[in-house]
């Protein structure tokens, strides 16, 4: 919760700022501590979400994509953040790469999308589809780590290298790092190509399904 103390205490300077102080006495860092534990249910996280107002993304967004499906998903994919569409309708992956996405989980995994769990680093989209500054993905993590915890999800697909980098801290590329299994936290976390990625390079979807094909194994000794 560190990220989200400092998230909140800069935004109280700002506010002076703007109010015409130059200067403020250090007690503003002390005193009575907030409370800044998150929600315990997944729909009261989300509310909470949608009102969050921490960085500079909340004023360009049209919506939060907070995330969407089964609640107590055995899977979890993770992307890293809402592009136009996604941030036009309010829910991740509804685009072109959704739909890519559906294919992969459709035909591959042989389940239906909405028996998983999707979300993303961050929750609202930087403009012109940029990826997510450091400050902006540490400030949104305590709602992406609440969801993690309350989903209890068994496997997570990270989609991309920014996810699968905020996901772990390993700077290693996503070319390097693709499929491979990493067990962490309570989960065991997959990373493969993100699919806006695909659609620059088709080839590479040979790679993704080799990756879910493990995805899959995984699955099925989760059933056993």
């Amino acid at each position: 919760m560190k990220n989200l103390k400092n998230a909140l205490l800069l935004k109280q300077l700002y506010l002076l700022k703007q109010l015409g102080y130059r200067y403020t006495d250090a007690a503003i860092c002390k005193g009575i501590e907030p409370d800044l534990s998150l929600p315990d249910t997944i729909d009261k996280l989300r509310t909470q979400a949608l009102q969050c107002h921490l960085c500079e993304l909340s004023k360009s967004r049209k919506n939060v994509v907070f995330g969407e499906g089964n609640p107590h998903a055995k899977i979890m994919f993770i992307g890293e953040a809402p592009g136009a569409t996604e941030d036009s309708m309010g829910r991740p992956f509804v685009g072109r790469s959704g739909e890519l996405l559906t294919k992969m989980i459709e035909n591959v995994l042989l389940i239906e999308r909405k028996e998983t769990y999707i979300a993303n680093i961050i929750k609202c989209r930087p403009p012109q589809n940029r990826v997510p500054t450091p400050e902006e993905a540490h400030t949104c993590q305590p709602f992406l780590l609440k969801q993690i915890e309350l989903i209890k999800p068994r496997i997570i697909v990270t989609l991309g290298a920014t996810a699968y980098h905020y996901m772990t801290g390993d700077e290693t590329g996503i070319t390097k790092v693709r499929g491979t299994i990493r067990e962490q936290n309570g989960y065991t976390l997959i990373p493969t190509y993100h699919p806006s990625f695909l659609l620059r390079n088709p080839s590479a979807k040979k790679e993704v399904f080799e990756d879910l094909k493990k995805v899959k194994v995984l699955m099925e000794k989760l059933v056993q």
